[in-house]
């Protein structure tokens, strides 16, 4: 009978882990955890307590700072693998989750399905002849060394591959290797996966490779079982089911979903969204539950792809209105920062960006060139993000795999503020209170247009009082909003009072706040 040891990767919400964990180990099946280093430490120390007592729980020996498309999320995953290798060894399979994941079978049918083939099941495509990928870059992903995190590095990660383009500085791949691709939710045998460890310590060459490559999580594993195992034992699949927008963002279930995801040839379903909550207790009693007859229809990408393109809002497997226009999610946290000197708030966000793991996006309802990822279009003009803010903003949190977020807002831009400080989800407002000399002043109605090289002074002197007037206008009318959770930090102020309020508005340790409200010229003109 199988013994499913499932690995799971994970970075917040400790009270779902502990549920799932509970919930799968129940009748008899192992999970190793890999909870990521950047996450909060009482959030670590919550599962680690609750789950202390758990014959059938390990976790990783070694907790790592993991990043999108880096190679420390293959290595985060080997951890916990040994872990639950060393830790579990009656188990016959491993399985990858993720912390959005649930079970849409029972345990009972999950281990006879396992028992009825001696495979593994893994996505893995050939790399350079299949579509997995349909847009961006193929080839660079290997051939170029990165080191950086193109999210969170943006500038180092595509500086240093412009600057191994131009030099040449290319890479083969290792010669006896076939690089697959493919999804990271796989489901191996205990064989498979001693056999991949064994190969870990056996070929660093390898190692160096992959570590340097771009989203190692999409062929690292993908590689291997097809360079260790026979063909005929591979099953090119997930068991796992998810699908993608026309964005390329995961299609999330929703409570009205659990009929279709029960009737789908998979075992896994990601991502349930964090407000089903009716769904989670349902699946969470499910796996436990024998003698269920399961109905395999496997209709959902089907189904989707026809509703979704009628653009019916509303209706099932479609886009719902809520979901489309109304709410960013209420457990998510918008951060929003409210500047009218611009590079102040950069400043400030390249800093948070140092000392935190929050994703920071600048000006982007007021700067086109702003840096943003691929939406499907949707962020390409500033018209489109106006008018489809909130998408827009929801999109973001999805595509950062994040619940907390900071973007700057010009104080112009009082509609965007009230509408998001209107959301379900917790939006809390930074405004950077600075001071204004007249040459800054006289800059500034240069930038926007109200004035010019050849612009007299006499002009520029009666000009000033009202450009300043306005300036303080804005905020007026920003205060005059009492919106919920308004703060300010004012140039004037010590660091030491103004991280006070860093503090509060980032929900962060004192001490990271003080460093950030220390940084270096933050102020400077």
């Amino acid at each position: 009978m199988a013994k499913i040891a499932f690995i799971l990767l994970c970075h917040k919400d400790p009270d779902a882990i502990i549920r799932q964990a509970l919930s799968l180990t129940a009748v008899g099946d192992y999970m190793s955890i890999h909870f990521d280093a950047s996450a909060p430490k009482a959030a670590y120390d919550k599962i680690r307590s609750a789950l202390k007592d758990n014959p059938n729980v390990t976790f990783s020996k070694k907790r790592i700072r993991c990043g999108w498309g880096e190679w420390s999320l293959v290595q985060a995953t080997l951890y916990a693998v040994e872990a639950a290798v060393d830790a579990f060894p009656r188990a016959t399979h491993f399985y990858m989750l993720s912390g959005d994941c649930m079970a849409i079978k029972s345990a009972e049918y999950a281990h006879e399905f396992l028992d009825k083939r001696e495979v593994d099941y893994i996505e893995s495509y050939d790399y350079f002849k299949s579509d997995w990928i349909k847009t961006g870059w193929k080839e660079e992903r290997l051939i170029y060394r990165h080191i950086f995190n193109e999210r969170t590095q943006k500038k180092l990660f595509y500086g240093m591959f412009e600057f191994q383009k131009r030099l040449g500085l290319t890479r083969k791949v290792p010669d006896d290797l076939e690089i697959m691709i493919g999804s990271q939710w796989w489901c191996l045998r205990r064989r498979t996966v001693e056999w991949i460890l064994d190969f870990t310590k056996k070929r660093p060459d390898v190692m160096r490779f992959f570590r340097t490559t771009w989203i190692p999580d999409e062929t690292f594993f993908q590689t291997l079982v097809r360079h260790l195992v026979p063909e005929k034992e591979i099953e090119c699949r997930t068991l796992t089911f998810l699908m993608f927008t026309d964005y390329g963002m995961p299609v999330v279930f929703y409570n009205d979903h659990y009929d279709m995801l029960l009737s789908q040839d998979f075992l896994f379903a990601r991502k349930i969204s964090p407000a089903a909550r009716d769904m989670k207790r349902r699946l969470g009693v499910l796996y436990s539950t024998e003698g269920v007859n399961f109905q395999i229809s496997n209709e959902g990408r089907s189904l989707f792809k026809f509703l979704s393109g009628k653009g019916r809002i509303g209706r099932r497997f479609a886009p719902r209105f809520w979901e489309t226009e109304s709410s960013l999610g209420r457990e998510r946290e918008l951060l929003i920062v409210v500047c009218k000197k611009w590079h102040v708030a950069k400043r400030l966000l390249d800093r948070i960006r140092q000392m935190t793991n929050i994703p920071c996006i600048e000006y982007l309802f007021n700067e086109e060139q702003t840096a943003l990822p691929d939406l499907g279009g949707i962020q390409t003009t500033l018209g489109k993000r106006h008018r489809h803010r909130r998408a827009l903003m929801r999109m973001l949190f999805d595509y950062y795999d994040t619940d907390k977020l900071v973007v700057c807002i010009d104080p112009g831009n009082l509609d965007l503020l009230e509408d998001f400080c209107r959301d379900r989800a917790t939006t809390r407002v930074l405004e950077i209170e600075c001071q204004f000399s007249d040459e800054y002043m006289i800059g500034h109605a240069m930038r926007v247009g109200l004035a010019g090289d050849q612009t007299p002074q006499e002009t520029l002197n009666r000009l000033l009082p009202t450009i300043r007037n306005d300036i303080l206008h804005e905020s007026d009318r920003i205060r005059d909003a009492e919106f919920e959770h308004y703060m300010r930090i004012r140039e004037t102020e010590t660091p030491e009072v103004n991280a006070e309020t860093l503090e509060a508005f980032l929900t962060v340790p004192h001490d990271q706040a003080i460093e950030i409200a220390r940084s270096p010229y933050l102020f400077a003109d």
